[in-house]
C-alpha cells in the first residue's frame, strides 16, 4: 500500500476511533490483516460461544478459521438451530456495510438475523471493517451500502434483483431484494458490548 494511504489510514482511524468512544463503543485499530486477527483473538475468551453473521472480512483476515480451530464453541451459521442459538453467543461476528468517520455503524440486511443480532442478543459485538468503508456521513454511508455492498451481495447470492444486473440500487421491491432492514447504530447503550477493529487494507464489500 502506498504510504501516503498508509499514513491517511492511521489518522483517519484515529478520528473514527474517537468516534466510537463517544457512543459507548471501543475502537482498535491494525495495520495489517494479520495484527487485525490477533487484536480480535485477544478480545475473545478461550472457551468462548462464537456465531457470525454473513462477513466476508473476518474470512479474509482469518479470523474464521482460527476460531473453528482453536478452542471456542463456533456455531455454524448454516446449521439447524444456528440463528436462534445466536442470540445467545458470547460473541457475535460481523462487518459494517459501511460506517461514519465519527462512529456510526450503518447496516442494510434482507432476512433480519445479522442486523437483530447486533442490535441485541449477544452478549458481544465484534466488527471487523476495513478502511474502505469509511464514509464522511450517515448519508454517503447508506449510499455507500445501497449502491456498492447490496449490488456486489446479490450478485454473490445469485439473487434475481435490478441492482444485481445494473450494478447500482434501484429503490427496487424485488421478492428477491436484500435491502429489508436498514440499521444505524450510533450509540451502544451497553458498555463494552461493541468493539471495532479498523484494518489497514480493503476489506469486504
Amino acid at each position: 500500500m502506498d504510504p501516503n494511504m498508509e499514513k491517511r489510514n492511521a489518522l483517519l482511524a484515529q478520528k473514527v476511533i474517537r468516534g466510537l468512544q463517544s457512543r459507548n463503543m471501543t475502537g482498535y485499530y491494525a495495520e495489517t490483516r494479520e495484527q487485525a486477527k490477533q487484536i480480535a483473538l485477544s478480545l475473545i475468551p478461550e472457551g468462548s460461544s462464537i456465531a457470525m453473521g454473513g462477513t466476508m472480512s473476518a474470512v479474509e483476515i482469518g479470523l474464521v478459521d482460527a476460531l473453528k480451530n482453536g478452542n471456542y464453541r463456533f456455531i455454524d451459521r448454516s446449521a439447524p438451530g444456528a440463528k436462534l442459538a445466536a442470540y445467545d453467543a458470547d460473541f457475535f461476528l460481523s462487518s459494517a456495510n459501511a460506517m461514519t468517520d465519527d462512529g456510526v455503524l450503518v447496516n442494510i440486511d434482507g432476512n433480519a438475523n445479522r442486523v437483530s443480532c447486533i442490535a441485541n442478543g449477544p452478549k458481544h459485538v465484534l466488527f471487523i471493517v476495513g478502511m474502505n468503508k469509511v464514509t464522511n456521513d450517515v448519508d454517503a454511508a447508506m449510499k455507500r451500502a445501497r449502491n456498492v455492498a447490496a449490488p456486489i451481495n446479490a450478485q454473490r447470492f445469485g439473487l434475481e434483483t435490478p441492482c444485481s444486473k445494473l450494478g447500482t440500487c434501484m429503490n427496487c421491491k424485488s421478492p428477491d431484494t436484500i435491502c429489508c432492514q436498514f440499521l444505524i447504530t450510533r450509540y451502544s447503550r451497553h458498555k463494552d458490548r461493541i468493539h471495532v477493529i479498523l484494518v489497514n487494507d480493503s476489506l469486504g464489500f
